[in-house]
């Protein structure tokens, strides 16, 4: 392993630093709103499924992949051939179009926690807007501007640190800090009146969501897909750029394991702290990002004032949960040029690559910052509005909503189903898996499973990524 690039001190450290890119606002928001949407129970036991058929097999082959080379995903690609080094850029360019939107909506959950360190001072951090804070914070420029920079700062100061005395010095502490914390929050969330309706919801065998006309088993199957696969980090070169800092001796088929488990039980424990929360006070399940600010928010106001306290908790948890994602994502962007630097015979300085990205993507979420989540009558027009397109609400060729939207269609929605497809594809029938089965082997412990792993490779994940990006296409074009 080049020291040029580092490596991970520790596997506990790789580990911590693996699960938090995994766990990120997908699994604090995304996870119970949409289980809340697709019928609870029902969503869940799909979920679980997927992440067992897909999940862990696309772990294992970008972990393998990262490994093998010793290089991030463009560097990857194109060790086995020039003409696969498109596929490593499209992972670039979804570094940088998710961590436009990303630091605005780390940006906000740090306002939010802002806020309610001042509740606890007796200040009032809702600038008097109560209840409809969220609708006075998009259009708060500058004060978006300013939280959103804050973000990225503290996302730069940790990449700039370097892989073991950064990334994995934060990580080793933030994702313990991140359990007890939302441990804390599910314990004392279960004690209020009307909670146990919510886990009800959560865990009561229940599947009448697969014959509700406007959703039916393949909305619920759409769904879960797209959020296993997002929360995972897949198809956009984290893992392939965490692993290529492992050690020959790691036993990859172990943490490609341990991470999709890790992350999943994650998400099931802020289902069990929102889930409840919500019918312990009345409110609605399926909010989206209402959920995770203005739901939430009504929620730890309506407890008093220790209800200040517990708010606080919550978005400082998301806060680090948002922050290990994105310094995943910048390390993306960083350790690309890295890799380039080092090819061509010269020393990377890491610390002025990643503050070049930083500030490349900080001019990239200007959009994001400015156009109130498309609104209307905000500082940059949103896409709908620049092209004269009525707006019909939400759910309605979601990629002229926002620009949020547009940058998450192009990422989430066509690159990173692609990216994991022709992974998979190159994996199972042109470089067969007998590569990853080597690659497992050199840690001395045996690959368990491989012929599993070897159908899943060439007929599960390829069907699985088809589907899950013919449904984004549904999604976002109506």
């Amino acid at each position: 392993m080049d020291n040029k690039r580092g490596q991970w001190g520790s596997t506990f450290g790789f580990l911590m630093a693996a699960v938090g890119s995994a766990v990120g606002l997908g699994n604090i928001w995304g996870f119970p709103y949409k289980m809340g949407s697709n019928g609870g129970f029902a969503f869940l036991l799909i979920y679980l499924v997927l992440a067992a058929t897909v999940g862990i097999v696309v772990m294992l082959g970008e972990l393998a992949l990262g490994r093998k080379t010793g290089k991030g995903p463009v560097g990857a690609y194109q060790s086995f051939a020039k003409k696969y080094t498109w596929i490593g850029y499209m992972g670039i360019v979804c570094g940088f179009l998710i961590l436009a939107f990303y630091s605005v909506l780390g940006g906000m959950v740090t306002r939010y926690m802002v806020a309610f360190t001042l509740q606890l001072m007796g200040v009032d951090g809702f600038a008097g807007q109560g209840g409809d804070f969220f609708g006075f914070l998009l259009y708060d420029y500058g004060g978006l501007i300013f939280f959103c920079m804050l973000f990225m700062v503290t996302t730069l100061v940790i990449v700039m640190g370097g892989i073991e005395k950064g990334i994995e010095k934060f990580s080793a502490i933030a994702m313990p800090a991140l359990f007890f914390i939302l441990l804390f929050i599910i314990i004392y969330v279960a004690c209020q009146p009307g909670a146990g309706a919510g886990y009800a919801f959560m865990f009561k065998p229940d599947f009448s969501v697969f014959s509700d006309p406007e959703i039916g088993f393949f909305g619920v199957l759409k769904s879960a897909a797209g959020q296993m696969f997002f929360s995972l980090s897949l198809g956009m070169g984290c893992m392939i750029t965490y692993g290529s800092y492992l050690s020959k001796s790691e036993n990859l088929q172990r943490n490609a394991f341990i991470i999709p488990v890790a992350d999943t039980a994650i998400a099931l424990m802020a289902g069990m702290a929102v889930m409840p929360a919500c019918s312990a006070f009345g409110l609605e399940y399926t909010r989206g990002p209402g959920l995770l600010f203005a739901t939430m928010q009504t929620v730890f106001t309506s407890m008093g004032s220790f209800g200040n306290f517990i708010g606080f908790l919550f978005y400082f948890l998301i806060f680090i949960a948002a922050v290990t994602s994105s310094i995943s994502i910048l390390e993306v962007i960083t350790t690309y040029q890295i890799d380039k630097t080092i090819a061509k015979g010269k020393e990377p300085n890491r610390k002025k690559i990643s503050v070049l990205y930083t500030v490349a993507v900080f001019v990239l979420a200007l959009p994001v910052a400015l156009d109130a989540l498309g609104s209307g009558g905000a500082a940059i027009q949103a896409p709908y509005e620049m092209l004269g397109i009525e707006y019909k609400g939400p759910g309605f060729a979601m990629w002229n909503d926002c620009w949020l939207d547009l940058y998450d269609l192009v990422a989430e929605g066509i690159l990173m189903p692609i990216g994991a497809m022709i992974m998979s594809i190159l994996v199972g029938w042109v470089w067969k898996t007998d590569i990853i089965k080597k690659e497992c082997e050199l840690s001395g412990a045996a690959f368990k499973g491989y012929k599993y792993f070897d159908i899943c490779f060439k007929y599960v994940v390829p069907v699985a990524m088809a589907f899950i990006l013919v449904a984004q296409m549904m999604d976002f074009f109506g």
